[in-house]
């Protein structure tokens, strides 16, 4: 287990709040931060998919991320998206998120275009060169239509910038190899999978489900650095109707800015088209699932 780590090790991956009619809700996004920040989280992801970023304008995400580096002074570490299917839109915006204070950069592999392992490569490569921040790479090929393959990673990981992988891949033997291949940072991408990924070495996580159980994948990161499996599988299996409610009902972005305006966290679950809002039924399950955890309390 490696617990140092540029970005953080307990992160969520932020929705972006919204007033009705789609504008940012600023308000909702300091209640937010200091939400996470109360429970249990040393890193922030800003302008990630839950954060609705093929929606965003540029401008607004890197907004954005300013604003949460101001909102989180040093309490937490910032890592903003800046992936695209276009490199040199990719590279542009690393640049002007570093420029807004990110500490560091998640780069998602190019999207529905499905370039080679060469190109993924080379882009990802292009990106890293563009800025001194460390990198995390996304690995999510249910979206992105391409996974980083074994020897893509290897081949990355040699480029000093690119530290980490965020892994939604599904694939417990892949990240077994690698961990074991390249040195690279570990983070779960896919919740139901954090405590496995954990136990295979993994650094840590960034959720969805973080919005509502920071603390408890806190818990469960520290149960696992101490060796204590049996208090690592307990805090996982509470964590079933919740993962399953906000992550299998609709989509995680919609079902979490729900979440959280079920614990009065912000005021709106206003998403951007082509996502629209919970219905009464999704909502009905998602209640039931929060009423199953000791809900954090902000202090």
């Amino acid at each position: 287990m490696t617990t140092s780590s540029p970005f953080g090790r307990v992160l969520t991956a932020m929705v972006t709040p919204m007033v009705p009619g789609g504008a940012l809700d600023e308000r909702g996004l300091g209640s937010l931060v200091e939400h996470l920040l109360a429970t249990g989280h040393d890193g922030l992801v800003v302008n990630g998919t839950t954060g609705e970023s093929s929606t965003l304008t540029d401008d607004e995400s890197v907004e954005t991320v300013r604003r949460v580096v101001g909102l989180a002074a040093g309490r937490a570490k910032v890592v903003a998206g800046c992936g695209s299917n276009d490199t040199a839109h990719a590279v542009h915006m690393a640049g002007r998120m570093a420029q807004a204070g990110a500490d560091g950069l998640l780069l998602v592999s190019p999207y529905y275009n499905k370039p080679t392992q060469p190109g993924l490569v080379a882009h990802c490569r292009a990106v890293a060169d563009a800025t001194d921040l460390p990198v995390m790479l996304y690995d999510i090929p249910g979206r992105t239509g391409i996974p980083f393959a074994p020897e893509t990673l290897v081949a990355l990981a040699e480029h000093p910038n690119i530290v980490a992988v965020k892994d939604a891949k599904g694939d417990l033997w892949a990240s077994t190899r690698g961990m074991a291949d390249t040195g690279l940072l570990w983070f779960s991408g896919e919740d139901a999978l954090t405590l496995p990924l954990l136990a295979l070495g993994a650094t840590g996580t960034v959720s969805v489900v973080g919005h509502v159980a920071g603390a408890q994948y806190a818990a469960m990161v520290a149960a696992v650095d101490r060796g204590d499996l049996d208090q690592a599988r307990t805090l996982h299996r509470s964590l079933v109707p919740v993962v399953d409610a906000v992550m299998s009902t609709s989509q995680g972005a919609i079902m979490a800015k729900a979440a959280l305006v079920e614990l009065g966290v912000i005021e709106h679950a206003t998403v951007r088209l082509p996502l629209v809002e919970s219905p009464p039924e999704h909502l009905t399950l998602l209640r039931a699932a929060l009423a199953t955890l000791p809900l954090p309390k902000d202090a």
